[in-house]
């Protein structure tokens, strides 16, 4: 008969027990410490993962470019990277600074000239009635003006001058994530293999297909999203110094912020249209119109070209994960958002393979 109160097994079973709680306890040290030591290098190496992702066929461009030297390809990209980020900072950031202070002398001597609003200004919906006399007011004698909303004036540049400030904490962050990227893609076979092993631990077979898919939804919505963005501001950028817009670099700006989160930049063109009416020749005012609405529509054709191209996830799906994850996590959600849908919707299909195959092979065995 055997004895179930046994001391020897209780002890052993106690051991074991504290042995687990202690190795249990130190993973998780361990792991949170680990956690703590990245967190401020998470978003860089998101942002890395995904430039490395997503211009990964440029970087095997330029290793036959380097003679098949990787570290030299990756270093080439970095300094392209780089540049690309620098440049444009520097020339929008000196735009934006010189705009600002010529704005502000000619505030305070008086020098600024501002032209009369058109009577069509009163027209525009909800704000045209409350814009018309402002802008009169400021048209008739900009020192009145300035001297009746010197705080209203004061707290709008000093808003204006700490966002393009603050543009630099972001640019030094990408750059960082350039260099990042540069390191996944020098050593992009190790990361490939290190991707591979997980996903076929975690979904077995199906791990393959989810990488490729993940994969694709990267470069889509890098091109289907950003890429048209982009594009679409430098359309816009090329309409407004043509038109010799004030401040034309903080409008470009604007217009890709607006392109990314998906809304129509014609919300910030239409009303420089509409200033453009009033100091302008009608003709060039007209076509500066036209153009506007073409570069605000460009996407309705682009994203259904780019957009989930390369990938079995629809691009609805696509399309809703990124603005989903992008309310929640900012422009990085973009990307985390529409892979996470993707993988849901992955997830679902092989559940619903799953169950047909089970199904199917529970038919066959009955009418065996």
């Amino acid at each position: 008969m055997n004895n179930n109160n046994n001391p020897a097994d209780s002890k052993m079973f106690s051991a074991n027990m504290i042995d687990a709680a202690i190795k249990i306890i130190a993973i998780i040290l361990i792991g949170t410490w680990c956690f703590d030591i990245l967190k401020p290098f998470i978003m860089p190496m998101a942002w890395g993962a995904i430039l490395a992702i997503a211009l990964f066929p440029f970087y095997k461009k330029l290793v036959k470019l380097c003679g098949n030297k990787k570290g030299l390809a990756a270093g080439v990209f970095a300094v392209i990277g780089i540049a690309i980020l620098v440049i444009p900072t520097i020339a929008f950031s000196t735009s934006a600074v010189d705009s600002i202070t010529q704005v502000s002398e000619g505030l305070k001597e008086g020098t600024l000239d501002i032209p009369a609003p058109a009577e069509s200004v009163k027209e525009w919906p909800v704000v045209g009635k409350k814009i018309y006399p402002v802008w009169l007011s400021a048209s008739d004698n900009i020192e009145n003006f300035a001297a009746q909303y010197p705080e209203q004036i004061k707290n709008t540049l000093s808003k204006v001058l700490g966002a393009a400030a603050s543009i630099g904490g972001v640019i030094l962050q990408f750059i960082l994530s350039v260099i990042i990227a540069s390191m996944f893609l020098a050593n992009s076979e190790a990361c490939t293999r290190g991707c591979q092993s997980f996903f076929s631990r975690l979904m077995n077979e199906y791990g393959e297909t989810v990488i490729k898919n993940s994969i694709a939804t990267i470069r889509s919505v890098a091109t289907g999203i950003l890429g048209i963005a982009f594009t679409q501001a430098v359309l816009a950028g090329i309409g407004l110094v043509v038109a010799d817009i004030p401040a034309a670099g903080v409008w470009v700006l604007v217009v890709l912020m607006l392109a990314i989160v998906q809304l129509p930049p014609i919300i910030i063109l239409g009303p420089i249209a509409a200033y453009y009416f009033s100091v302008a020749d009608t003709t060039p005012a007209v076509i500066f119109l036209v153009y506007s609405i073409i570069v605000s529509s460009s996407d309705a054709v682009l994203k259904p070209i780019f957009l989930g191209r390369g990938t079995d996830i629809p691009m609805l799906v696509i399309l809703l994960g990124a603005i989903g994850g992008m309310i929640m996590s900012g422009i990085i959600g973009l990307f985390t958002g529409a892979v996470t849908l993707a993988l849901g919707y992955q997830l679902m299909l092989m559940w619903l393979d799953q169950s047909q195959r089970s199904t199917e092979k529970v038919t066959a065995e009955k009418s065996e």
